[in-house]
This record gives structure tokens, sequence and C-alpha cells, in this order.
């Protein structure tokens, strides 16, 4: 079964429309993060905005490093006209000195178009930060981009609950070969012992009993049950940790943390290559989940 909220914490999503006023473009990506770290980039004037699509992202994501950008541009047609009264003054006063009456119709308009009495820019965009109507859209279209950008790692997280279910899968699998290993632990051990002692005891010094208490000492410590029942009970409670309905990355670092340590040890006790081997090929696949892990919100 795939957890359908199963969410990857990386993701982008764009989103950009137009007014009468002008345009808008959102984007939004999210990478890993040991918590919710919300970013967002409005431009001045717009801090309502802002705290709303914060808010809204707060409801939507629990982990993840997000930076989340809006840029507006104000249609060519809006200009504001400044007419710099000081220049068409001094040219009115001159107008007035040459021809002895004041500068009307055509002539102011011949003066009105002379460079740098009227001059034109585009309207600021601080103009619409108080316009309720232009706001709200804003503000909805922002809530557009995060529930894209939450779709795109639903998407890439489809992809990581098929991978480490494969990987729980082979953890299983060698954890079973390990066990199929266990028992000849003990003979393992006691062959090799048995055979240092051999070496070492030319005077035969140490006695079957005492050699004996030995080998079943060095066996004991050398018994991987624990290790391998441990494995299988991770396994068991990372499949239900997929199929959880919630948010579960971190604790899938947790897990693999605990079978990291279990694998370690199974090796470190191995008596024969085939356990060793096997407990290689375990830290191999146990080192790609944490890898996939660290990437579920």
């Amino acid at each position: 079964m795939t957890n359908p909220e199963f969410s990857s914490m990386t993701g982008f999503a764009r989103i950009a429309g137009q007014g009468e006023w002008g345009s808008y473009v959102w984007e939004a990506k999210s990478v890993n993060g040991k918590g919710l770290d919300l970013r967002i980039n409005t431009p001045s004037g717009f801090e309502t905005v802002e705290k709303a699509i914060k808010a809204y992202g707060s409801e939507l994501f629990s982990r993840g490093s997000f930076q989340i950008g809006l840029k507006l541009e104000m249609n060519a047609g809006q200009m504001d006209v400044i007419v710099n009264e000081d220049v068409l003054a001094s040219l009115m006063a001159a107008y007035e000195r040459a021809d002895g009456t004041m500068a009307t119709g055509p002539a102011l308009a011949t003066l009105m178009g002379m460079k740098g009495v009227v001059e034109t820019k585009a309207a600021a965009i601080s103009a619409i930060s108080d316009d309720v109507e232009v706001i709200d859209a804003i503000i909805a279209s922002g809530r557009n981009v995060l529930e894209a950008l939450k779709a795109d790692r639903l998407a890439e997280g489809a992809k990581l609950h098929a991978m480490l279910s494969a990987q729980l899968n082979d953890v299983a699998q060698y954890t079973a070969q390990a066990t199929g290993y266990a028992p000849e632990q003990a003979q393992a051990m006691s062959a090799r012992y048995r055979q240092r002692m051999t070496e070492l005891d030319i005077d035969k010094a140490v006695t079957d009993e005492r050699l004996a208490a030995e080998i079943a000492v060095l066996a004991a410590k050398a018994d991987v049950r624990e290790e391998l029942d441990r494995l299988v009970a991770h396994v068991s409670s990372g499949r239900n940790l997929l199929d959880a309905n919630e948010a579960v990355g971190r604790n899938l670092g947790f897990l693999a943390q605990e079978l990291n340590r279990e694998a370690n040890t199974l090796c470190a006790k191995s008596a024969s290559m085939d356990l060793t081997n096997t407990g290689l090929a375990l830290k191999s696949v146990i080192d790609q989940f944490k890898e996939q892990a660290a990437n579920v919100e």
C-alpha cells in the first residue's frame, strides 16, 4: 500500500498571472531541512501578503527549507505624468519676455513638449499595495503556488516511498540470509579457537574442561540472534512508518540509525566469511535507506 501523503522535502512550483494593473509571478522551491523554515520574499509594502502566505505554508508543510518569492510588474500603459513646474515657469517667463504675451494654446503645447518639462514613469508598485481586491488576488495565487509545490513534493514522495520499500525488502532478505548462517557461528568459533590453542598450547597446559568453558563463553559473545531479531522488528516498524498517514521523516532517520547499529554489531560478531559478507551487504543497503530517508518530510 502506498501512503498518498508520503512527501519529499524537495520540490518546485511556479505560477504566473495578470490583472488590469499588471502581472505577477510566484516561485516556490523547497529542500531538506531539520524543521520548517519558510522564507517569503515580497516587494516592500506587501507585508500582508507575506504574512498570509507564511501562515498557509505552516498549514501545508511540517518540514523543509522554503524559498518563496513574488515578483510584480506594472503595465506599461499605467504611467505617472510628472510636470517639472520650475522648468516650465522659466520657459513661460522667457516666452513672455520675448513675445510680450503669455504662452497659451499652441505656444504652451510647444513649451510643454520641450525636454525636461514633462516626464513619465511607470506607476510605483506601492500604488496597488492598498487595493484590497488586488491583494486578495495575489494572496490566492500565492496559496495556489504552495499547493502546486505540495503536489510536486508528493509526486517525489511517491518515488521515495517505492525506493524505501524496496530497500526495506532488501534488508529483510539479507537478514533472512544472516539468520541461515547464524547457527554456524558457534561451530566456527569453536573450531577457530581450538586451532589457535593447539598452535599456542604446545605443552597441553590447558585442560579440555577449561577449553570447553572458554569456547562456551566465546560462543555466547558471538551469538547474533538478538541482533537478527531486532533487525526483523525494525523492518516491520519501517513498513508501518511508510504507510502511516503522517510526516515520518524524522522517525525514518532514527530507524536508519538503529538498523545500522545492528548491522555493525552483526559484522563485529561474525565468525564466518558468509555472515561477514551478508552483514556488509546489509550495511550498504541501510546506508542507501538512510540517504533516501533524509529526503522525507
